[in-house]
């Protein structure tokens, strides 16, 4: 293979270990060969004298990476495979490894950066959105729950904002990521070429606040007094009921919510509230892949991938239907150690 197609480009310079994520067609999506490949390159770039930082972009105009390999996740579901439980506990471990790594991390959060894409950047320590970012988990869409330590950074978001973004699947713009805590710095998107020019020269704290500009309002900040007082609530019908009670814009978030996988909403809405009692981000990613786990096992993540991805009817069939019929038991399946064991990163592993 020409060295230009691989599906990440790796090369080191001026002091960078430089990381390209190079499927632009996709928008970059994540396969378990490209997890594979940077977690190899991390792990030999920590002993690597030459490499003071480590720099993380897309390849393309669209984003940094829309999220995993989608497709490959359905059809290993609709075949009762069990190569997703590999691509996840591999992603997961690069995931902690990001969140730890010793040397700078910078993620350009430019552009669309969905679900796997948001564990690559947002556990990095100097991480930089534009004007063009958006960013988000919606997994919730497609029958799934976030994931990628994604549950640990929403709910550490200010009040409840996280939970907001993740039951509605929102796109969150640069100012509103920064709110949320998923991002650093806002730099113009025409600066980012003179940010990696002044990556070569100056340690990566001291590049970044070079261009980094005071980010425009968040507009979800400014939501905040709604969403704060109708998410507080303990269940997912409680918070239905408080956004059609409060008026037309959080009518609108509901009908968002309402359109969602009912089994989704409810294993994300503990699934956060649990999280934000966790004490690391390993005990969030364990947590998460027993939920990823039951979420392969479960009807709606197939379902959910063909209506918005496959057929693209936009019509899924949930299973359970209904809220009502997502009982506490049902949900409680999706927390229990999964038969091929638990990811252990909280007990250390790697």
């Amino acid at each position: 293979m020409n060295p230009a197609e691989a599906e990440v480009l790796l090369h080191v310079e001026h002091g960078l270990g430089r990381i390209t994520l190079n499927r632009p067609r996709a928008i970059n999506a994540l396969t378990h060969s490209m997890v594979r490949t940077i977690q190899t390159a991390l792990t030999t770039w920590e002993a690597d004298e030459r490499v003071r930082a480590v720099v993380l972009d897309g390849a393309g105009e669209r984003g940094l990476c829309a999220g995993g390999d989608i497709r490959s996740i359905y059809h290993d579901a609709r075949t009762g495979g069990t190569a997703s439980l590999a691509f996840w506990a591999d992603e997961y471990r690069l995931n902690a490894h990001i969140a730890r790594y010793p040397k700078p991390y910078v993620a350009l959060m430019d552009g669309l950066v969905m679900g796997g894409g948001v564990g690559l950047s947002a556990h990095g320590s100097l991480r930089v959105v534009t004007e063009r970012s958006s960013v988000g988990m919606p997994e919730v869409g497609i029958g799934f729950v976030p994931d990628v330590g994604g549950t640990y950074l929403l709910s550490r978001a200010p009040g409840q904002l996280g939970v907001h973004a993740a039951l509605t699947a929102a796109q969150l713009s640069g100012p509103d990521a920064v709110h949320c805590g998923l991002a650093d710095h806002y730099v113009p998107s025409t600066r980012l070429t003179d940010l990696l020019h002044a990556l070569e020269t100056m340690t990566p704290a001291d590049a970044v606040a070079s261009v980094a500009e005071t980010p425009p309002e968040s507009t979800l900040a400014a939501r905040s007094g709604w969403i704060d007082s109708c998410y507080a609530t303990d269940t997912v019908e409680e918070i239905l009921d408080q956004l059609h009670a409060h008026g037309s814009e959080s009518t609108a978030a509901g009908k968002e919510i309402e359109a969602k996988s009912p089994t989704a909403l409810k294993v994300t809405l503990r699934a956060l509230r649990s999280a934000a009692g966790l004490p690391t981000l390993e005990a969030a990613l364990d947590q998460e892949y027993r939920v990823a786990s039951g979420c392969l096992r479960a009807p709606d993540l197939v379902e959910g991938v063909r209506a918005q991805i496959i057929d693209k009817d936009r019509n899924p069939r949930w299973s359970p239907s209904t809220l009502a019929e997502v009982g506490p038991e049902l949900v409680d399946r999706f927390f229990t150690i999964p038969d091929n064991g638990d990811l252990g990163l909280a007990g250390g592993q790697q």
